[in-house]
């Protein structure tokens, strides 16, 4: 259980440090709020876009608008993939990528275990 008594931007920017962390990338200053830099988190393929709950919650709407605008943006900055990471409130990051991806995702870990369709 997460404290109250902390803002809602100190458990974003705790989420987007985590994230940073785990995919080896940065942290964009000020959420991206910039007219060069977007998203939350970057990496060399990557534009992150982080929403996280202050307290756990058992449900995450997720607006489509956000994952128009990650995609957008990443285009912008030549990144070629993009990503929503949603945090429950529980400190586990959960990471939303389209199908495009999955397929490729899927490819490489079938190449990985030996597996062939």
């Amino acid at each position: 259980m997460r404290p109250k008594n902390f803002s809602t931007r100190y458990y974003s920017s705790k989420q987007e440090k985590k994230i940073a962390k785990a995919v080896g990338g940065k942290q964009v200053a000020n959420s991206g709020a910039t007219a060069f830099s977007k998203g939350d988190v970057r990496n060399d393929l990557f534009l992150l876009e982080a929403k996280t709950h202050t307290e756990f919650k058992d449900s995450f709407s997720i607006k489509h608008s956000w994952i128009d605008k990650n995609r957008e943006e990443a285009f912008q900055m030549g990144k070629r993939y993009s990503a929503l990471v949603v945090d429950f409130g529980d400190g586990e990051n959960h990471y939303l990528i389209d199908e495009r991806l999955f397929l490729e995702l899927l490819e490489h870990l079938r190449e990985v275990n030996n597996e062939h369709t």
